[in-house]
């Protein structure tokens, strides 16, 4: 009975020979390759996000939960390429899909012992088993494989059909590819690679599962080392570099992909429209050097405290990192939330602005003296932070220890409504309560922004006031948005904010920072900027709970100070404008040297009745070439109380005792920032443009 069946299997293999050979008549095998259809040569491959640089930042599996990473003949080590053909395919170049020799010695070696000995496949026929499926252990999917190698051979290049066996060689459980097999157990790309490394990518496709380094790498070790000795035999490797790769160990762990800007990775790559490879503007080395940076932060913060940074080159607009959270992985910290993106309260962090609309307006000077003492504003009772007031202090430095209530007087002078909409006019939509409006609380911190607004605004004043959209995809800048502040009060911002304490007597060179804290200690802010960049940083718990002595100035400043090192020497701040009013208190006009309240029920201030707020006043400017300055403008002014002192573009130039009207000659064309005080320090003030 066993030799009966014995026979009838001979004989079957004997029938399956003689219909290959019968194939190979070049006429019948003509027809038959050009019937064969072509399987999908594109199977779907993981999306990838890569920095600026190329360099990848995170892969995605495809649908099925395979990692299969795009990859070319060009991103591969040579000499992986050249082991793979000297153990796999030595005629690969000179054969046409089926290498006859080696099938005729497996054919043979079958017909002997009754059963498959030796493969006999080319790449092209593991690339067409790969592709379709084929159960190549029984005679007709073998026969099908041969027909569907010779199939891709008429069709595709040899570095074509190369490339899909570098897309789709299985290396065990859910990675298929070389590149994805290099990254799992090798943690870097396969563009260069150790005769070890690579001879045990080329080991493992043979027998994926039973060769996997993290599940069996003595398997897998021995199977590199044959692949080594018959590569040094075929002439592709010195023996000595065989024999000293044979003592490398092999790999018995699988690295995790690698997860760089997760959160941002994550949001654009699930966008209906994401493609298959999104380019970001950030930088992958210092994207790792912050996420470090956060992780050691928040350890030294305590438990389930989080940390964020948000890296932008202020001339560009461009992101060049951002950590939305210390560990994406940390369920206990809420590592999942992007903090970058998420609505706090900023505590202090909105207070530049509101000392440089003080400035634009003529209201106040860095000079200018100011009360730090307990007050109310119309039933607000602003406190210190620290339960401590300072009595009369110069306004630089009010904002340098940013002082409340100093803060608060000038919110009240500049309205809450201005200052929401010079931070709307960069792009920022404050999270606000739908109970009331807006009231001077908003300066301490009592509205929601993100990380990314509080960048945004910090690199306006960076740029002199102008502000920018902040983009992440390489290949595009910031879009120019409004401005925020005018150029001579962005400076003077900038210039008392490089001179703010630094913690632990830090150094701060070319930084100008604010810190911030909201109301409970829930969130520690911390968000400056040199000649180049703007960083700003969050901690607390993702969780809005408080966290106990948690200030700006000790748990966030010194991350971003920190970031800012990382970054490499900071450039210069900006230079200051010309003709800027830069005196000493003593020197300055009557209305600026002290800072007083000015809000008196029934007292109006000076409304200026013309020319009205954005009009273009023909001058006859733009006609003279530098003859003469034109027509002068006329200023006219109802209510406010006398003397009125005059203010254009921040430098005064007039008072006038009882007229309520100036007239002033521009120094040429362009816009105009006119201010007007009057005796009780309220002001007024309209932007036109001559011509």
């Amino acid at each position: 009975m066993r030799g009966r069946h014995r026979g009838r299997r001979r004989l079957g293999i004997g029938l399956a020979l003689a219909c290959v050979l019968a194939l190979a008549a070049p006429a019948g095998l003509r027809l038959a390759v050009n019937l064969t259809p072509l399987p999908d040569l594109h199977p779907p491959t993981s999306q990838l996000v890569v920095d600026r640089n190329g360099t990848l930042l995170r892969p995605f599996p495809v649908a099925n939960g395979i990692w299969r990473l795009d990859a070319a003949k060009d991103d591969v080590d040579p000499l992986f390429t050249r082991l793979l053909l000297a153990y796999e395919d030595r005629r690969f170049f000179a054969h046409h899909g089926v290498d006859m020799a080696a099938m005729g010695r497996a054919f043979w070696q079958m017909l002997r012992h009754g059963r498959i000995v030796s493969g006999g496949s080319t790449l092209t026929m593991q690339v067409a088993r790969l592709l379709s499926d084929d159960d190549t252990r029984s005679l007709l999917g073998k026969a099908h494989q041969i027909l569907l190698a010779r199939a891709l051979e008429e069709r595709l290049s040899k570095d074509e059909i190369l490339n899909l066996y570098l897309l789709v060689a299985p290396y065990g459980g859910n990675i298929e590819g070389v590149r994805a097999a290099s990254l799992a157990y090798f943690g870097k790309e396969p563009r260069r690679l150790t005769p070890a490394e690579a001879a045990l990518l080329v080991a493992i496709p043979q027998s994926p599962e039973a060769r996997r380094p993290d599940r069996f790498p003595k398997r897998a070790k021995e199977a590199r080392d044959r692949v080594l000795a018959r590569a040094a035999r075929a002439g592709a490797l010195r023996p000595e570099i065989a024999r000293q790769a044979r003592t490398e160990a092999s790999p018995n762990t699988r690295h995790p992909f690698p997860m760089l800007a997760a959160h941002l990775a994550n949001r654009l790559a699930h966008r209906p429209d994401a493609p298959p490879v999104i380019t970001l503007s950030i930088d992958a080395d210092t994207q790792a050097r912050l996420e470090a940076l956060a992780h050691k932060a928040a350890k030294t913060l305590g438990p389930k405290t989080s940390v964020a940074i948000l890296v932008a080159d202020h001339r560009t607009g461009e992101i060049l990192a951002s950590v939305g959270s210390a560990d994406p992985l940390d369920f206990a910290r809420a590592g999942f939330i992007d903090m970058t993106e998420r609505e706090r309260s900023p505590g202090s962090t909105l207070k530049p602005l509101i000392y440089g609309l003080s400035f634009e307006l003529g209201l106040a000077h860095p000079e200018s003296l100011i009360d730090d003492r307990p007050s109310a504003f119309s039933g607000y009772t602003p406190s210190s932070f620290d339960g401590e007031y300072r009595g009369t202090v110069t306004v630089r430095r009010a904002l340098q220890l940013s002082l409340n209530v100093p803060a608060i007087t000038l919110l009240e002078e500049v309205g809450p409504a201005r200052l929401l909409a010079r931070m709307r006019r960069a792009g920022v939509r404050p999270a606000l309560s739908d109970v009331s409006p807006p009231g001077l609380a908003i300066g301490l911190g009592g509205l929601g922004v993100t990380l990314r607004d509080l960048v945004t605004l910090s690199a306006a004043i960076a740029r002199g006031g102008r502000a920018m959209s902040l983009t992440e995809e390489k290949g595009e800048t910031g879009k120019p948005l409004g401005r925020v502040l005018s150029e001579a009060a962005a400076w003077q911002v900038s210039d008392i904010l490089a001179g703010a304490p630094t913690p632990l007597g830090a150094k701060a060179d070319n930084i100008a920072f604010k810190t911030g804290t909201s109301y409970g200690y829930r969130d520690a802010w911390a968000v400056g900027f040199d000649g180049s960049h703007v960083i700003g940083v969050w901690a607390g718990r993702a969780d809005a709970t408080p966290v106990p002595g948690l200030v700006g100035i000790e748990a966030a400043a010194p991350i971003m100070l920190e970031a800012f090192a990382r970054l490499g020497p900071t450039k210069r701040l900006r230079a200051a404008p010309p003709n800027l009013l830069d005196v000493a208190t003593a020197d300055l006009p009557p209305p600026l040297r002290h800072v007083a309240r000015t809000s008196q029920p029934g007292t109006p201030g000076p409304e200026i009745a013309f020319p009205p707020d954005g009009a273009r006043i023909d001058l006859g400017l733009a006609d003279q070439h530098g003859e003469g300055h034109g027509e002068a403008l006329a200023v006219k002014l109802r209510d406010g109380a006398p003397p009125f002192t005059w203010f254009v573009n921040g430098r005064p130039v007039g008072r006038t005792a009882f007229r309520r009207e100036l007239f002033f000659e521009p120094d040429g064309p362009g816009f105009a920032d006119v201010t007007v005080l009057d005796r009780t320090g309220k002001a007024a003030s309209v932007r036109v443009f001559l011509q």
